[in-house]
């Protein structure tokens, strides 16, 4: 259990080991001893949802190396509008790229733009950055391929792509504008701040780099919607395509691959295995049904997810969740749930914390209180329309 104590203190105390350390060095340390076979931690690992998050991460890199996230963010921030229709027009471009497309890279492609573009314009950055993270994790609820957690349920429950996003765009959409609300609500009369000319150093446009990007995501979305081939194989095909560049050096491409975020979840997927044989997930739903919590209600489950992914964050919660609940309706609940919870607390979800850091490099700081003060009322609304949206 000492890996989910490191999940949920975001290091062990008095070692430099994060999140993604601890849960390759749990893995490491069940198999060194002997307590778990080599090949019983391969087995344990999912490869089909490890395959398509790799092969959508390439996808995306792709389009980040061809200056698309650069030329969408600057086209936005650039065109004439009001501080608060600047805030609407980013927030939606973002939540619409983040529901196709890996909402962390979203974020670390557009969030210095966003504050090189604000400083410019004399706007105060960190409404328009809390509104990147917030559309992002929203966003990113919208489809089975918006976030890592959605691609595993998606994988594990066997959901339709379609039907999924038919089913919980009534949830993004509410969410989102009542993140929007309330980000104008809570920086009313501060929205002004000094001119500031920078430059942040991004891609430079290139419409056929970016055209090839965006084909592989059409044939990726086209598979993804009509079935009838695995969405892995799709997505590694047209990752392998892009890889095949006479300009672009497959180097770049696969260093902005987050090969941590992959490592997380093969050391999580081995220590899960463990857990769950060593009885501690019976464990955990007998510990919960004596304080009245049953994980078999559908309302017990989606309240459960959202609070556990602010302690251990989301991915991490629902890979703890996912055994027993991998029913449509459960998995469905796990997602919206999870992902919607990330905007609560500045350390809920890797995307907050990857706006907070690239918003640094051009000196501006994102701290907790600034997120938490629309962070929270965003998500318990966004959560308790979407659990009534949900659950009804």
């Amino acid at each position: 259990m000492l890996v989910y104590a490191a999940m949920a203190l975001g290091r062990l105390p008095g070692l430099a080991l994060d999140r993604c350390g601890a849960a390759v060095l749990g893995a490491i340390v069940l198999v060194a001893s002997g307590l778990m076979p080599v090949q019983a931690a391969w087995n344990a690992a999912d490869v089909p949802t490890l395959a398509l998050l790799f092969g959508l991460m390439v996808v995306s890199a792709q389009l980040r190396l061809g200056g698309f996230y650069t030329a969408v963010s600057r086209s936005l921030v650039t065109a004439a509008a009001s501080p608060v229709g600047l805030l609407a027009r980013i927030m939606l471009a973002v939540a619409v790229l983040s529901a196709f497309l890996a909402n962390d890279i979203v974020c670390l492609a557009m969030a210095p733009i966003v504050v090189e573009a604000t400083r410019g314009r004399g706007l105060n950055p960190l409404p328009y950055l809390i509104g990147v993270a917030m559309a992002a994790n929203i966003g990113s609820a919208g489809t089975l391929i918006g976030n890592p957690q959605n691609m595993l349920l998606g994988q594990v429950a066997h959901l339709s792509f379609s039907g999924y996003a038919a089913e919980v765009w009534p949830c993004v959409a509410v969410s989102l504008i009542m993140a929007w609300g309330l980000t104008v609500w809570a920086w009313r009369g501060r929205f002004a701040g000094p001119v500031i000319s920078l430059r942040v150093d991004a891609p430079a446009w290139n419409p056929w780099q970016s055209a090839k990007g965006l084909a592989a995501l059409a044939v990726c979305l086209s598979a993804f919607v009509w079935g009838g081939v695995p969405r892995e194989n799709v997505a590694l095909a047209c990752a392998g395509a892009l890889l095949l560049s006479r300009r672009m050096a497959s180097r770049e491409t696969l260093a902005l691959v987050d090969w941590q975020l992959l490592l997380l979840f093969l050391g999580l997927f081995v220590v899960n295995k463990e857990v769950a044989a060593a009885g501690f997930l019976d464990d955990l739903h007998r510990g919960l049904l004596a304080w009245g919590i049953d994980l078999a209600r559908p309302a017990w489950l989606y309240a459960v997810t959202a609070a556990l992914s602010n302690v251990v964050s989301n991915v991490p919660a629902v890979m703890l969740l996912l055994p027993g609940h991998e029913s449509p309706g459960q998995a469905t609940l796990l997602a919206v749930s999870s992902t919607l919870a990330g905007n609560l607390l500045l350390p809920g979800s890797i995307a907050n914390l990857i706006v907070a850091g690239q918003a640094e490099g051009p000196g501006v700081r994102l701290g907790f209180w600034e997120h938490a003060r629309v962070g929270v009322p965003a998500a318990l609304i966004g959560l308790a329309a979407s659990g009534w949206w949900l659950l009804r």
